[in-house]
């Protein structure tokens, strides 16, 4: 059984000084009325908890011109003894919240692997690489808009040790929510020309997702999406969610990517669905919850590797909520929830 995960660790740079060690003391962390210890210890019972055999981090800590992301978190897995005790990075940006990878060496190698017609370079007829520009009309005037990643996507080749290679792509998409807004017809403006990013991401995202399947490729695509079916107001305008775009809801068998809470939030639009994080509305003094953050495998590992998977939520999944450490230590690390799937992978085809 293989099992591989996603998470978003809410202000995780935070934790680390410039010299990539951890902070563990009682200052503030970037969590509300959560100290620096206090989420490291949460974070490295989260982390035990989950035991995934590689684990997509999204908001990893910061990579500059003194800070190293793989160096923190190597530095973190060895504060806890985590098996997942390497880790691997794609394209660095300027956010201080990078994408990626923590593996287990002893059960898999990795290498980032970008697809996608370079920055520079003749033109292959590729669409563009993750770090790169994408052109796409989403404004409906016939000038096609600029569109970027200000965390490009982690592609990953992996290769178990017995089984076939899996792509991975970690995506951490736009936000969708009007920071910055000082009155209502800002943040409509806003919203909907954040909306706009993020289904151009998505779109870019599924032209990778359609090139790999058409090569016959086993592939997960997984991360935070900050959207799903049916999460704002402006979904109808567009038509789809970023997410079914992804997925490709409107393809045919071989081509789609399958996850059951995005499934689930699809044919539940109006009633309770899965969620994988929660966040403080201090307007209205309550809790939001959201189905943002999914683990979508091709059709082909759908089919021949049993996948289960799991939303490490520490009040709707039984086991988190029954088992007080790991559910106190879910509310304390993050505003997001690990989301997890195993799959029986085959022996690898003899070379």
């Amino acid at each position: 059984m293989t099992r591989i995960a996603t998470y978003n660790v809410e202000w995780f740079a935070q934790l680390f000084d410039r010299k990539n060690a951890l902070i563990n003391d009682n200052s503030w962390s970037g969590r509300y009325d959560v100290t620096r210890a206090q989420q490291i210890a949460a974070l490295g019972t989260v982390f035990q908890a989950l035991d995934a055999d590689a684990i997509m981090i999204i908001e990893a800590p910061n990579s500059g011109s003194e800070q190293s992301t793989v160096t923190a978190l190597e530095n973190f897995a060895q504060h806890f003894g985590l098996r997942q005790n390497r880790v691997l990075v794609g394209f660095e940006n300027g956010t201080q919240q990078e994408i990626a990878l923590m593996y287990d060496p002893d059960l898999m190698q990795v290498y980032h692997d970008p697809q996608g017609q370079p920055p520079e370079g003749e033109d292959t007829g590729l669409s563009p690489r993750f770090d790169g520009e994408f052109r796409l009309d989403v404004d409906v005037d016939s000038a096609p808009e600029t569109i970027t990643f200000s965390k490009p996507p982690l592609e990953v080749a992996l290769f178990p040790t017995g089984s076939d290679p899996i792509r991975l792509i970690g995506v951490h998409a736009k936000s969708k929510a009007p920071h910055g807004a000082r009155n209502k017809q800002q943040e409509v403006r806003i919203s909907i020309a954040n909306r706009r990013k993020q289904l151009a991401q998505c779109i870019w995202v599924r032209q990778r997702v359609d090139r790999h399947l058409s090569e016959g490729d086993d592939l997960i695509v997984l991360g935070d999406f900050n959207d799903g079916p049916g999460l704002d107001e402006y979904e109808k305008l567009f038509g789809h969610s970023g997410i079914e775009i992804v997925l490709g809801v409107n393809k045919s068998s071989p081509d789609i990517l399958h996850d059951p809470n995005a499934k689930a939030a699809m044919e539940q639009r109006r009633s309770a669905v899965p969620t994988t994080a929660r966040f403080y509305n201090h307007k209205t003094k309550t809790y939001l919850n959201a189905l943002l953050d999914y683990v979508m495998v091709s059709d082909q590992l759908f089919r021949s590797g049993a996948p289960k998977w799991k939303i490490w939520h520490p009040f709707d999944d039984p086991v988190c909520f029954k088992t007080k450490g790991l559910c106190e230590a879910l509310l304390a690390a993050s505003d997001h929830f690990p989301v997890s799937v195993d799959l029986d992978l085959p022996a690898g085809a003899e070379k």
